[in-house]
């Protein structure tokens, strides 16, 4: 079925189809709709899910960490300091190897106090051991809320589905919504790995010494290791029963580029446009977007860039003191390319929600292939006011 929707209404659907049985959240801006829908979903009885109310997002994410441990199938959504406060929380869920799926609508970190989309929020939780999927459109939103419950669970390791806050989460596009016994076909019901039994009491997250708390965070690094092709198993199942497929990147010419553009998020759809007018213009420009950011696939990313020239990264996210932080994943793919790499360059911009326009794009691109007349710095602000 088609609907016209917008990419919050996504996620709700997503997860009403997903047979979610707790629901823990807190609203914030601009994720409210999303919790909005499905508290209504379950008072009209079309979810089977407990939507418990707490006071906090920290509390939402304890909650959901004590109902993950029974073995059923949570969910919750946040964004910008609602994600921050979370942050404690986020650590206890990855470490006890519970499967949550949360829906992240990026949105800034104050201070200044700010509503509008960058990509700082779910970024600074990169180490929390945490998958992460960036999504561009409406229906990609969807999909990937059905695809993360199946990779989280697949490895025991929870997982956010972002979302750029205004741009995709207020914004309707037509969006193909499967049928329900589609999505139980490709989402069965989950095997806990460990789940709480009073049948059989055992001790769970209990205080770990040093002789064997390293064995327990190497298996939780392997488990998040072994989701880069889990997720790529998972999109090949998703793409036979749907007939969408979402790779961990995807590159758009990139075959002969010598130039390449890395992004994630919504800014891939400007470059996307830049790209092709540049290619009428004979240039060698391509696009690298990046949807999988964790776990990071730094192989796939190698070979999409290895025989660039130029590497561009776009960044809406920045590391005071260091760079950006998608230029560091990029940089730290290419550190092993046989036979030499091309020169990496990073720019920062749309902080805060200022539009990355298509001006932007082409500046960046002037600027990085004219990098033998100009210096350019560690980190290049696209889009500044003077």
């Amino acid at each position: 079925m088609k609907a016209l929707i917008t990419g919050n209404e996504a996620v709700s659907i997503a997860v009403k189809l997903a047979r979610v049985e707790v629901i823990a959240t807190y609203p914030i801006t601009p994720q409210t709709n999303i919790s909005e829908k499905l508290s209504l979903y379950c008072s009209r009885g079309e979810m089977d899910a407990d939507f418990i109310k707490v006071e906090s997002e920290h509390s939402a994410m304890a909650t959901l960490v004590g109902a993950a441990s029974t073995g059923v199938r949570t969910f919750t959504a946040t964004s910008s300091q609602g994600l921050a406060l979370m942050h404690e929380l986020l650590h206890w869920a990855s470490g006890a190897r519970l499967p949550i799926v949360m829906a992240n609508v990026n949105r800034a970190l104050g201070a200044p106090w700010n509503i509008w989309c960058d990509h700082s929020d779910s970024l600074s939780q990169r180490d929390t051991g945490w998958l992460q999927f960036y999504c561009e459109s409406c229906q990609e939103v969807l999909d990937t809320v059905l695809i993360a419950f199946r990779v989280a669970e697949t490895v025991s390791t929870p997982a956010m589905v972002m979302l750029d806050g205004f741009i995709l989460s207020h914004t309707a596009e037509p969006v193909d919504i499967p049928e329900q016994e589609m999505v139980d076909k490709f989402l069965p019901r989950q095997k806990p790995l460990a789940p709480i039994d009073p049948k059989d009491p055992h001790t769970l997250h209990a205080v770990t010494g040093p002789d064997y708390f390293m064995e327990f965070k190497e298996k939780q690094y392997e488990a998040a290791r072994r989701a880069e092709q889990a997720a790529r198993e998972v999109s090949v199942e998703f793409a036979k029963i749907f007939g969408r497929n979402y790779p961990l990147t995807e590159g758009f010419m990139c075959d002969d580029a010598e130039t390449v553009i890395v992004a994630a998020g919504t800014s891939a759809g400007t470059c996307r446009y830049v790209v092709r007018k540049l290619r009428e213009q004979g240039r060698k420009v391509g696009l690298m977007r990046v949807r999988t950011f964790r776990p990071f696939p730094f192989e796939e990313v190698n070979s999409l860039l290895a025989a660039a020239k130029r590497v561009a990264v776009l960044d809406q996210a920045v590391s005071p003191g260091s760079e950006g932080v998608l230029f560091q994943e990029v940089k730290a793919s290419l550190y092993e390319s046989a036979g030499g790499r091309p020169a990496v360059y990073g720019f920062v911009s749309g902080l805060g929600g200022r539009d990355i326009v298509p001006e932007y794009i082409e500046e960046m691109i002037e600027k990085v292939e004219n990098s033998g007349k100009e210096k350019l710095d560690r980190v290049n602000w696209l889009g500044l006011k003077k």
